[in-house]
Parts: structure tokens; C-alpha cells; sequence
């Protein structure tokens, strides 16, 4: 009899496994108020969520990378969010119930984000997975971030997993990228953090959800069968 296949999904993290909106607008809305500025409502920052503090310092101060105070805000900022980055954020609804629903079909599950390793582990030791995610991979922890394939493969790597036999799931461009240059099927998080005047469902996933509920049936219709 041949040996059944392992398999995992792979998922980005801000936007996709975690709503971080409420800490990385909180951060930008910390620092804005510093200054005498009033605080932006958290909906007109979330767009922004998926670039991180560029992101952030993009809207909140209208500054990008060059700019004469660009590399001090970014330095402010990670320091700022580093500090509440567990006080609201919170995993969307119905994902602890499904990574629980993963293990019982067998299927493994890991993170592979932009976000520093050195801010994604804590957070998810915080948020307490069952089961906890097989790896942890953030943006700084291959050398390269997405969308160049290489923390994906260092995930499959870390999982002792082949590339065909996982799936990425991700909120930006990048994620999808990163995923179809790893050799893996790809579903965009439809519900996650999309960029302002996107369309996400143009980006060459295989598949698109709107919402958690419909993550499952992606996930199984895409995996190898065991």
C-alpha cells in the first residue's frame, strides 16, 4: 500500500488568519494623537493593514520610503505597535474552528507572513491556536519576503512537506505570487485587508472566498486526495 500523502495549508497572517486592524490602526492612531492629529477611523486605515508600517505611515502621515522623517516614523511606529500589538487583535471568526476541523482530516497548517518573526510568533503564541500552527515563518525569517517564494518553501521545508502537496491562502497580491512561484494552489482571501481599488478577484488565484465560511471547501477541492 503506498504511504498517504501529507498534506498542509499555508496561510498568510494579517488579513487572512488574524484581524490585526484593530492594533496596527491603533498604533498609527497613537502616534497621530502624539501630534496633536485626530485619530482616523479604523475602516480607512485597514486597507492599508496589508503593507504594514509602510502602510500605516503612508496613510496616517502621508510619507513614503525617501522622505527626510520617513525612516524615523517606520522606526516609531514598529516600536508603538510592538507595545499593543495583543490588545485587540483577534482571529476572524470561524478560523479556530476551522484549523480544529484541519487536524481532524489531517490536513497540517502553518503561517507564512511579511510581518517581522520577531512580532508574528509572540502573537500567535498569544492568540493560542489548537492545534498551534506547524511553522511560523515571518518576512525576515528566509533572508527575502513575499512575493519571492523562498519563505514558502522554507515553510514546506520546516513541515518536511512537498510544495504540490499545500495550498497558500492570502489577502494581497503578493501572497498569490508567492504561492504560484512555489508550485502550490493559491486562494485569495476575499475578506482580508484589499489594497484600496483592487480587485481582488483578478489576481490569478484559483480561488476566491468572501468570507471564512467558505475557506473549507476551497481548501478540500484543491488539496491532493490522500
Amino acid at each position: 500500500m503506498a504511504p498517504s500523502i501529507q498534506r498542509a495549508v499555508l496561510f498568510d497572517l494579517d488579513g487572512t488568519v488574524v484581524h490585526t486592524a484593530p492594533d496596527l490602526a491603533g498604533a498609527a492612531n497613537d502616534m497621530r494623537q502624539a501630534r496633536g492629529l485626530p485619530a482616523l477611523p479604523e475602516a480607512e486605515l485597514a486597507p492599508f493593514c496589508s503593507y504594514g508600517g509602510r502602510g500605516m505611515i503612508g496613510k496616517a502621515f502621508e510619507r513614503a520610503p525617501g522622505d527626510a522623517d520617513y525612516d524615523d516614523l517606520i522606526r516609531e511606529f514598529m516600536t508603538t505597535y510592538e507595545a499593543r500589538m495583543t490588545r485587540a487583535s483577534h482571529p476572524y471568526a470561524g478560523i479556530r474552528e476551522l484549523v480544529a476541523q484541519l487536524a481532524a482530516d489531517e490536513i497540517r497548517w502553518g503561517i507564512v507572513t511579511n510581518k517581522p518573526e520577531y512580532m508574528a510568533v509572540p502573537l500567535m503564541e498569544h492568540l493560542a491556536f489548537d492545534p498551534a500552527a506547524g511553522c511560523v515563518i515571518g518576512g525576515d525569517t528566509a533572508g527575502v519576503s513575499k512575493p519571492d517564494p523562498a519563505p514558502i518553501h522554507l515553510a514546506c521545508k520546516r513541515m518536511g512537506l512537498a510544495p504540490a502537496h499545500c495550498i497558500y491562502i492570502g489577502d494581497s497580491d503578493r501572497d498569490i505570487a508567492a504561492g504560484r512561484a512555489a508550485g502550490m494552489s493559491t486562494v485569495t482571501a476575499g475578506y482580508g485587508y484589499i489594497p484600496a481599488g483592487e480587485d481582488a478577484r483578478a489576481w490569478p488565484a484559483d480561488r476566491h472566498v468572501a468570507a471564512v465560511d467558505e475557506l473549507r471547501e476551497a481548501i478540500t477541492s484543491l488539496l491532493p486526495k490522500r
